[in-house]
């Protein structure tokens, strides 16, 4: 039970941040939790890689990569790599636990 409550603040810590807070929350609205979200050539939206994410929220490409590894680090998203990009998606399992979490 310590270890979860550990955990849980490491994952409310990460998101008090506002930047990062941005960044789960465009991951959360373009996607279903669990789908990757990038935009290909023809403009779908499938997935969102890195590079993407901090365009409309006035986030640099380096300060939103440290912000990804630090939602990835605490385990609220997933990434993984693809040719030369990176495409993210939020953990359906967290998002799970916190539901629980929350209906307490």
């Amino acid at each position: 039970m310590h270890g979860k409550i550990d955990a849980l603040a490491d994952i409310f810590k990460a998101l008090s941040n506002p930047n990062r807070l941005k960044i789960f929350m465009k991951l959360t609205t373009c996607c279903h939790p669990g789908t990757p979200a990038f935009f290909d050539k023809q403009g779908a939206e499938e997935a969102m890689f890195v590079g993407e994410i901090g365009k409309d929220l006035d986030i640099g490409k380096p300060t939103v990569s440290h912000h990804i590894k630090e939602l990835r680090r605490v385990g609220i998203i997933r990434t993984e790599r693809r040719g030369q990009n990176i495409a993210c998606w939020v953990d359906p399992i967290l998002i799970e636990e916190l539901k629980t979490f929350f209906s307490i």
